[in-house]
């Protein structure tokens, strides 16, 4: 049985998934408006983050995003047992080892390497932030599910969801509810081939 790609994405209404934990995450390309899932990050949020992330995972992360969590995650081994268990698979080309334990490193053909990991046993891979490594992801059509929380703001600029790996793909909707501060939770499963129509005359 295949291991599942399950991209957990914070993303604005506009697509912004760009710095939503604070305003130094990523201010790549100038952007300033980091932070903005805080004023809406409420206890019924945290709760549906901590049940993702009950079930036994392995983590596919960017470089980028992996130095955050390095940067935090060992350090608080109590917040983050999952974490910090997981087997951590990250793309980068530049970074080829870390002291943070079960770090693997995947250079050259990434998509090929991941390709691979997916038939490997072993637990579904979360991957989290890591916009570049996402594009990539969608590019090869690897991704089996988003766990999204979009968040009732516009930005209209900084990094995207979906940009430039984006193919034609058709998802099916498998869960979806809303938080008391109007963020809407859906996981969406990728399904089948994109198909179009024509609405009668």
């Amino acid at each position: 049985m295949m291991r599942k790609i399950n991209v957990l994405t914070f993303v604005t209404l506009d697509g912004v998934m760009q710095g939503p934990g604070g305003p130094t995450e990523d201010t790549s390309g100038n952007f300033t408006y980091g932070g903005w899932v805080v004023p809406y990050f409420d206890e019924a949020l945290g709760q549906e983050m901590a049940e993702q992330m009950s079930k036994p995972f392995d983590l596919l992360l960017g470089r980028k995003t992996f130095e955050i969590f390095a940067s935090y995650w060992p350090h608080h081994q109590e917040e983050g047992p999952g974490i910090n268990n997981a087997t951590k698979y990250v793309a980068s080309n530049t970074l080829t080892q870390h002291e943070w334990q079960k770090s693997v490193f995947l250079s050259g053909n990434v998509a090929g390497e991941i390709k691979k990991l997916k038939e490997q046993e072993g637990p579904d891979l979360q991957v989290h932030g890591s916009s570049n490594l996402i594009q990539t992801l969608l590019q090869h059509d690897l991704v089996d599910e988003f766990w999204l929380k979009i968040f009732p703001v516009t930005i209209g600029r900084g990094k995207r969801l979906f940009e430039n790996g984006t193919i034609p793909a058709a998802y099916t909707l498998v869960d979806s509810k809303t938080s008391p501060s109007g963020v809407i939770i859906a996981t969406l499963r990728r399904a089948g081939e994109f198909q179009t129509g024509e609405v009668p005359a």
